[in-house]
């Protein structure tokens, strides 16, 4: 077998597909290397829910909105479904309100509008909610069928190799070994998810990556339907792109009084929906070099109650659990050059499936620019 390839990826999560696709797309001879049968990591196990309202000011921002367009494009032509479209942010604090009140008035916000009383639809739990933060910018995909159809499409349609249960060990300019022989390119990109031990582990150490563990539920179809994804006042507290509101310190203060066991244990909500009426409702962050495997049924219950403080969920029916793993550090994101035509990239916010067709192609125009 003729190993010889324009472009050789390392990783067949979203990134790396996403890596493949833009290489593709430009006539590149494009291979993609994988440890696993499957793509098995952090890219099938999120919600799929692209964000981009609340994503980091500027670049990741920036990203985000690429990186939907592009979703948005390609989804109907790999045959995936988009299963619904932006995003509410429903806040029961006068503290979260003013948050919201400062995000819309900041570049990021000109898009949304804040839904207050009778505007704000159901299932959402009116009653208890002051405000919603409407966003229509978002879109949702299942994950776990997202990313196989998406290699699929990219291999019959645009001639991608993939090469499944090839591991690879070694990495040199224009040559990357792997156990089932070596392979040539010029150009050689490494998206190698949460495995930041096995290639150019010193990069990773020296950003001070470690990893996230998060749990995530599927709950059986309550009988209603979401109008988009559903966020809390938590989430004001985790993303990024509401840390400049001058609100957001005093309700931290009040998060702090009111949910400091969520905040322990790093919970926001996110819900999403699924074609067959379940929802994906997640999640809670743990870090660790070596996260535990076990999924404590306390930390679920933190995220079921946070669900059922804004949505219609008298009884919620859980169908599934399971756990997701992502490098995380204190950039969203990073590029690294380690050796000539060679191109370390890592997503190290848990924002992937949000930003991972932006990044990619900045990427991709850096090696045509820096051979």
């Amino acid at each position: 077998m003729n190993k010889a390839f324009d472009l050789v990826v390392i990783g067949a999560g979203i990134l790396g597909l996403a890596h493949a696709l833009h290489a593709a797309r430009r006539g590149l001879k494009v291979a993609v290397l994988d440890r696993d049968s499957q793509a098995n990591g952090a890219s099938i196990r999120n919600f799929g829910f692209v964000t981009v309202t609340g994503q980091a000011a500027h670049k990741t921002w920036e990203r985000a909105r690429r990186s939907r367009d592009l979703w948005a494009e390609v989804a109907p032509l790999a045959g995936i479904p988009v299963h619904h479209r932006g995003l509410l942010m429903a806040v029961r604090r006068p503290e979260a309100v003013s948050v919201l009140r400062e995000f819309l008035a900041s570049p990021m916000g000109g898009a949304c509008r804040l839904l207050e009383g009778a505007e704000i639809p159901a299932p959402l739990r009116n009653t208890d909610l002051l405000a919603a933060l409407h966003s229509p910018l978002e879109l949702r995909v299942e994950s776990r069928e997202a990313i196989p159809r998406l290699a699929r499409w990219l291999e019959q349609t645009l001639g991608v190799r993939f090469f499944w249960r090839y591991a690879v060990h070694g990495i040199a300019p224009g040559q990357v070994t792997s156990t089932e022989g070596i392979f040539h390119a010029p150009r050689i990109v490494v998206c190698p998810g949460p495995d930041i031990s096995t290639l150019f582990p010193d990069a990773f150490a020296r950003r001070q990556v470690t990893l996230c563990k998060l749990h995530m539920l599927r709950l059986a179809d309550p009988g209603w339907r979401l109008p988009a994804a559903i966020m809390s006042d938590l989430g004001l507290h985790r993303y990024r792109g509401y840390a400049e509101c001058k609100s957001l310190p005093i309700l931290r203060e009040r998060l702090q009084i009111e949910q400091k066991e969520e905040l322990d244990h790093g919970v926001h909500l996110i819900v999403v929906q699924s074609a067959d009426g379940s929802l994906v409702v997640g999640d809670s962050h743990h870090y660790s070099p070596t996260p535990d495997p076990f999924q404590p049924e306390a930390v679920d219950a933190l995220i079921i109650r946070e669900a059922q403080r804004v949505l219609d969920l008298p009884a919620p029916k859980i169908t599934e659990r399971w756990t997701g793993l992502y490098p995380s550090g204190p950039d969203d994101a990073f590029l690294e050059r380690p050796m000539p035509g060679v191109r370390l990239v890592s997503v190290t916010s848990g924002t992937g499936a949000s930003t991972g067709f932006g990044i990619a192609e900045e990427v991709l125009a850096d090696m045509e620019a820096n051979p």
